[in-house]
C-alpha cells in the first residue's frame, strides 16, 4: 500500500511507489542493486527536516530509522563508528554512556546523523566547522552496490565528496567520528540591543566557545546565547526551566503566532512582545542537554551561509529592507558562526562563515520576505543551507561554489545512471 510521506515543515508530502526499512548494510545492498537492476531511482529519507526538495520521489524511498546505534569505539583515540540512521538525540546519550560527546551540534537533536551530515548540518562558534568536519571516515554504497571505504587517506576525493553530499553519491551506511571526552557546558542567554551586540561581535566570538544571537524584526532588541566549559552541573530551577521551554517559548509562542497568521497587520507588536518577553538565564550540563532546543511550533525557514567579514553589512541591510518593506513577519533571524572547511560543496568551504536564518510561521506567505532577503545574500555570494528553502538553480550553485563541477563528476563516477537523483537534484546537478 502507498503511503504519503510528509516534511517536519508540512510544505512537502508525497507518495513513494514503496518504503523499504533496511536493517543492516546487507540489506541496503541489496536494496540498492535491486533498484539498479530494474532501472528504479532511490531516495534516503532521514527525519524529514528540511524544506527543499531533496526527498519527494515517486518510487523508492529508503529509511535508515531501523538501522541505529554504535558499531565500535576506540576509546584511546575517541573514534566512534555509528550507523547512519541513528539520531542525534540517541548519539547524544549512546556516547555520555561511554564518556564521550560531540565536539560541536546543532540547535535541534531530532535528525539522524547520515540526514545532519548530508546537508551541511552545523552548530555555531567560530573554532568550529560544519557538523562534517567531526568525520573521520565514512563507508558508501555506491550507485552500483559497492561497499566503498573513505577517509582522508583513503579514497580522499570521495572523502570530501561524501562529507556533505545530500544523498546523491549513494547510501552512507556508516560514520566513524571524531569524538571528544565527555564535558559541561553553561549555558548563558541576555537580553541586548542589536547595534551594542553588532558593536561588541568579534569579542563576543573570540571570548566564548559558542556565540549566536536572535534579533527580533521590528525591534532593536536581541537574544544573544553563551555557551563555555564548565566543572559543574548547575541545573537550577528545571520545573521553572520546563515551564520556560515548553509553555513560554513555545505555548505562549504558538498562541501569539496564531493570531498574527490570523491577523498578519499584527507581526510588528507581535516581534515586540516576543522581545519584551524573551527568556534570560543561565544553567550549566553534560553538552549533549545543552546544544538542542525544544521547537514545537512549526515554521518554514531559509538559511544563507555568508562571508564572516560581510555579517555585519548584511544584517543591516535586512533591517532596511524589513522596515522599508514593512514585512509581516514576527519570528527572529538566528545568526551563527562557523569555521571555515575544505569540504568539496560545504557552505563553508574556504572562508570564515556567518549563516543567518529566517523563518515564517506555518501558514503565513513566506515568498515574498524570502526573496527580498535571497537577494541580499547573493549580494555578498551567499550560499544556500541545502535543507533550507532557496530558488537557486544550477548555474547559481555552480557560481558560488567552485568545487560544483568537481563533485559532479565524483558523483557521476559512482551513481552513473542517476539513481540517486530525484527531479530537484537532477535540476541542481545538470544531469540528463
Amino acid at each position: 500500500m502507498n503511503m504519503k510521506v510528509k516534511n517536519w515543515g508540512g510544505n512537502l508530502s508525497f507518495t513513494p511507489s514503496e518504503i523499504k526499512y533496511p536493517n543492516s548494510e546487507k540489506e541496503i545492498i541489496e536494496v540498492i542493486q535491486k533498484a539498479n537492476s530494474e532501472n528504479k531511482q532511490i531516495r534516503i529519507k532521514g527525519s524529514g527536516h528540511s524544506w527543499t526538495k531533496l526527498i519527494p520521489t515517486n518510487s523508492i524511498l529508503v529509511s535508515l530509522d531501523n538501522y541505529q546505534g554504535i558499531i565500535s569505539i576506540d576509546k584511546t583515540e575517541s573514534l566512534v563508528t555509528v550507523k547512519a540512521g541513528t539520531k542525534l538525540k540517541l548519539l547524544g546519550q549512546l556516547l555520555a554512556n561511554n564518556g564521550l560527546a560531540m565536539e560541536n551540534l546543532g540547535d535541534i537533536d531530532v535528525q539522524s546523523i547520515a540526514g545532519a551530515l548530508n546537508t551541511g548540518t552545523h552548530g555555531t562558534g567560530i573554532a568550529f566547522g560544519t557538523l562534517s568536519t567531526q568525520i573521520a571516515a565514512l563507508t558508501l554504497i555506491s550507485g552500483e552496490g559497492k561497499n566503498i571505504v573513505c577517509s582522508e587517506t583513503e579514497n580522499p576525493d570521495i572523502f570530501k565528496a561524501a562529507q556533505i553530499s545530500l544523498g546523491a553519491l549513494g547510501i552512507i551506511s556508516s560514520y566513524t567520528l571524531k569524538c571528544v571526552p565527555a564535558y559541561i557546558l553553561k549555558y548563558e542567554c541576555k537580553k541586548e540591543i542589536l547595534d551594542e551586540c553588532l558593536q561588541k561581535l568579534e569579542t563576543y566570538n573570540t571570548n566564548n566557545r559558542h556565540f549566536e544571537f536572535y534579533w527580533f524584526p521590528h525591534t532593536s532588541t536581541v537574544q544573544t546565547k553563551f555557551m563555555n566549559i564548565s566543572k559543574e552541573i548547575k541545573k537550577g530551577n528545571q520545573l521553572l526551566k520546563k515551564f520556560n521551554d515548553v509553555v513560554v517559548d513555545n505555548g505562549v509562542f504558538w498562541l501569539l503566532s496564531e493570531f498574527t497568521r490570523l491577523f498578519p497587520m499584527i507581526s510588528k507588536y507581535t516581534s515586540h512582545i516576543s522581545a519584551w518577553g524573551v527568556s534570560t538565564g543561565s544553567y550549566s550540563d553534560k553538552s549533549n542537554n545543552i546544544f538542542a532546543t525544544t521547537r514545537l511550533v512549526k515554521f518554514t525557514e531559509m538559511e544563507f551561509n555568508i562571508p564572516r567579514e560581510n555579517f555585519i553589512s548584511v544584517i543591516k541591510e535586512i533591517q532596511k529592507v524589513i522596515n522599508k518593506n514593512k514585512v509581516k513577519v514576527h519570528f527572529p533571524l538566528e545568526c551563527r558562526f562557523v569555521k571555515e572547511d575544505d569540504i568539496m560543496i560545504s557552505p563553508a568551504n574556504g572562508r570564515a562563515s556567518a549563516y543567518i536564518a529566517a523563518h515564517m510561521y506555518k501558514g503565513m506567505p513566506y515568498k515574498p520576505y524570502f526573496k527580498l532577503l535571497e537577494d541580499i545574500f547573493k549580494k555578498y555570494d551567499g550560499r544556500p543551507h541545502y535543507g533550507k528553502l532557496n530558488t537557486f538553480s544550477h548555474q547559481d550553485f555552480e557560481k558560488v561554489y567552485p568545487n560544483w563541477g568537481k563533485f559532479k563528476k565524483v558523483r557521476n563516477q559512482l551513481d552513473p545512471k542517476g539513481i540517486f537523483l530525484n527531479d530537484y537534484l537532477k535540476g541542481i546537478f545538470d544531469f540528463h
